[in-house]
């Protein structure tokens, strides 16, 4: 069985206020995820500060183009000693594929890959009006897992909600790595498809990636692991 562990999505503009944050975590080394906006703000240095500060890194850059432009952008992100990447399921099995060729080192390691079915901000209103796709969502997303599944890849991101549909089809050490995790108290912000930590861990998720529930609380260490224990009893 995979290891289960909450995620602390970094969603912050620079450096600086990421460090803050993390400086808060003196007796933990929360796995944290950097997305878009760190990253394309700060480069490749911010990835090194935080790795030599003792954390995991999944970092969230959601690859989409033609295979050979993607295998080529996987061997740079290889190099960057992150734990896990993704890519966009929609890119194809080729690309995918081609994803999976860049991420080996020459040791033979690589992070972990997994590929992107639907975003947690998409419903089934979304997915027919704005990007043609007439099938029920959860039939989408399964067909998605099943490609990423094929090529090779270590996994999904997908909503709490498809977690254990998926491992049906794709086996129980098929990650499933989900957003779109709320308290039940919070403000569901620009999500749709959306559970609370304690809910995903009855659903089978492996993986939960939370955000502003933590970095915006009053107490972001208290929130952390008030959330790592909600989601972990759950198993």
């Amino acid at each position: 069985m995979p290891e289960r562990d909450v995620i602390i999505a970094l969603d912050f503009a620079d450096a600086a206020e990421t460090l803050r944050f993390l400086d808060l975590f003196s007796d933990e080394r929360p796995y944290v995820k950097v997305g878009m906006e760190l990253f394309y703000a700060e480069g490749p240095s911010i990835i090194k500060e935080i790795k030599a500060r003792g954390h995991r890194i999944f970092l969230d850059l959601k690859l989409h183009d033609i295979p050979n432009t993607v295998e080529k952008a996987m061997r740079v992100l290889s190099g960057l000693d992150v734990d896990m990447v993704n890519v966009h399921a929609a890119g194809t099995k080729k690309m995918m594929r081609a994803a999976l060729r860049g991420l080996i080192r020459d040791d033979g390691t690589r992070p972990l890959l997994i590929g992107v079915t639907q975003l947690t901000s998409t419903d089934q209103t979304r997915l027919e009006e704005d990007i043609l796709i007439k099938d029920n969502i959860e039939n989408v997303i399964l067909k998605y897992a099943k490609n990423v599944r094929e090529c090779g890849l270590d996994g999904v991101v997908c909503s709490p909600l498809e977690a254990s549909s998926i491992h049906g089809a794709c086996g129980k050490d098929f990650l499933t790595v989900t957003p779109g995790i709320r308290f039940r108290e919070s403000d569901i912000g620009d999500q749709s498809r959306i559970t609370t930590p304690a809910e995903a861990g009855r659903l089978g998720s492996d993986y939960i990636v939370v955000g502003r529930p933590i970095t915006q609380a009053d107490d972001p260490v208290s929130a952390y692991r008030r959330c790592r224990r909600d989601f972990l009893d759950k198993q």
